[in-house]
């Protein structure tokens, strides 16, 4: 173990930093993380609606197999370049060191939109987290107010817990983060055991998982083309679910055996929640109504709750009722709280990271650390307070459908997505790349260009309109046809997908930021000093953690 700690110290050393973090974690709390940011019982359940009311039941099932073996690709890609060079910069480092010229400007693009990522999972999970408290609540309650302001409170209240456990220090984090792995393979078994004993007359079965959704339900209507565009968009319900494993790579300086355990952590976390998430799926659909009627109230809800998000615990009162429904819904809510803890330590660490090579503003404040528990106590809560203001967004949205959150998630993918392609682009385009021990032994071509692909076709569907008309701003009633024809007429909605202009917007600033200013005086990834001045570092750290300084 400790010959393990001093390899591992030493080759950050050789990557030019001091080991300021306490390396503590083994490679099951690494996975831990990163399969705790996944989450199927977070992202698989809270966007659970976006699969109903597009491809339905066929693309519920079929986008697990489809989108987990796509992010395979672009999670093995990433853990070997993860493996030469694992730091808690993780992506922007790789770009600065695999590009053949202009590392700087590489860097700045992949790390503004690694954060601009990841601010999105926190908000889009805890923002989620809180809708499904607000439900829970109402179950107990039911003049419990469901509304914006109410979310936002809980919101907030969320954030602030999440903050203050990752502040608390690193071995925390990683008992809750083991303790996360296990409630989420218990939960879901719980969750798929109940669904699959479920018989109450009106459901599906097993025998119609590959169903289609009721017609008109998005107010896109029409043949084949219709057909395929909605089972496309479908899709993103497992894309925005298998997201955030770049998390093994920033908590890669705590990890012991960073350079194999880190990239076997982040396929491991990929393919588990894939299969995960497809059980977990498969029972949902099972208890799912025959009914159009009955359908389209589970997926846009009615009087007090018209919120898309609580879709899925609205088919789990339906299916079980609401005694049973309380307990399936609390164990979704704690899964979904170790999900944004998780993103919250990750976060914290890339802030970290880039503030220490000078990226961000105000980067001396955001890089401390503090002695005590050898955490960065001020990255955490400024990547917590960006989370907040994201969240405000969601006080300007009317009706029941959670625009705020389809933009949050199409911020959080595609961020992310844009900063695992830039690296990823590098790796492939420069042949005197090192690799480490963990290695795709020659495939790297095949896997790297392939994961590219499909990259560009992700952020295509999270631009693409959801609703039908997609112009329709604030407030407008949208007609959600029953199935024989008529309107329902109970549910106002935002029909424009906020994700592009959002995306587009960020670039322009980002471009501008460093034309401006940033190419004056950001030069990538800095060394910190020589090997004795990196071993001085370290020593006046364990000094003050130990109060002997």
């Amino acid at each position: 173990m400790s010959d393990t700690v001093d390899k591992d110290r030493d080759h950050l050393h050789d990557l030019g930093y001091a080991q300021e973090l306490r390396r503590g974690l083994g490679g099951f709390s690494n996975f831990a993380i990163s399969f705790s940011i996944i989450s199927i019982l977070a992202g698989g359940m809270t966007s659970y609606w976006l699969g109903m009311v597009t491809g339905g039941p066929r693309v519920i099932m079929v986008g697990w197999v489809v989108v987990g073996f796509f992010a395979l690709l672009v999670g093995m890609s990433m853990g070997e370049i993860c493996s030469a060079y694992p730091t808690a910069g993780g992506l922007y480092y790789w770009s600065a060191k695999l590009a053949r010229k202009n590392g700087p400007r590489w860097a700045w693009y992949t790390g503004w939109f690694n954060l601009l990522g990841q601010i999105g999972v926190i908000a889009s999970v805890d923002y989620a987290l809180a809708i499904f408290i607000g439900y829970f609540v109402r179950m107990f309650d039911d003049t419990f107010k469901l509304t914006a302001w109410t979310v936002f409170g809980i919101y907030i209240l969320v954030l602030l817990a999440h903050a203050l456990l990752n502040i608390v220090g690193v071995k925390l984090v990683k008992i809750l983060g083991d303790v996360s792995v296990w409630w989420h393979v218990v939960g879901v078994a719980v969750i798929f055991g109940v669904l699959m004993f479920s018989s109450k007359p009106g459901q599906r079965g097993l025998g119609h998982l590959f169903d289609s959704a009721p017609p008109g339900l998005t107010g896109w209507t029409g043949g084949t083309f219709v057909t395929i565009y909605l089972f496309a968009l479908g899709l993103l319900l497992a894309q925005y679910t298998i997201t955030g494993f770049d998390a093994s790579a920033h908590v890669s300086e705590e990890t012991v055996g960073a350079r194999t355990e880190a990239p076997k952590a982040i396929v491991r976390a990929i393919y588990i929640s894939a299969i995960a998430g497809f059980l977990l799926n498969l029972a949902m659909n099972k208890v799912l109504p025959k009914d159009p009627d009955a359908y389209a109230a589970i997926a846009f809800g009615g009087g007090n709750d018209t919120f898309l998000v609580n879709a899925a615990p609205r088919l789990l009162s339906s299916a079980v009722g609401d005694a049973t429904a309380k307990l399936l819904v609390l164990i979704a809510i704690v899964a979904q709280f170790f999900c944004g803890m998780a993103s919250v330590t990750a976060n914290s660490r890339m802030i970290y990271a880039f503030s220490r090579d000078g990226a961000l503003p105000g980067s001396k404040y955001w890089h401390k650390i503090n002695p005590k528990t050898r955490t960065p106590t001020n990255s955490i809560w400024l990547g917590v307070g960006l989370s907040a203001i994201v969240g405000a967004l969601s006080l300007y949205q009317k009706g029941g459908y959670s625009t705020a959150f389809f933009a949050m998630t199409g911020i959080c993918v595609i961020g992310l997505y844009i900063a695992y392609a830039i690296p990823i682009y590098l790796r492939l385009t420069n042949p005197d790349f090192q690799t480490g021990p963990w290695n795709l032994k020659g495939k790297h071509k095949l896997v790297g260009w392939t994961s590219l692909i499909w990259i560009g076709c992700i952020t295509i569907l999270f631009f693409a309109p959801l609703f039908w008309p997609f112009w329709k701003f604030w407030g407008n009633d949208n007609a959600i046809l029953n199935a024989d024809g008529t309107e329902s007429g109970f549910f106002k909605q935002n029909n424009v997908n906020f994700t592009a202009p959002l995306i587009i917007g960020s670039v322009i600033v980002i471009t501008l930021y460093w034309a401006f200013s940033g190419r004056k005086w950001f030069t990538g990834p800095k060394v910190q000093g020589t090997p004795e001045e990196l071993r001085a570092i370290e020593h006046e750290l364990d000094a003050l953690e130990h109060g002997t300084l």
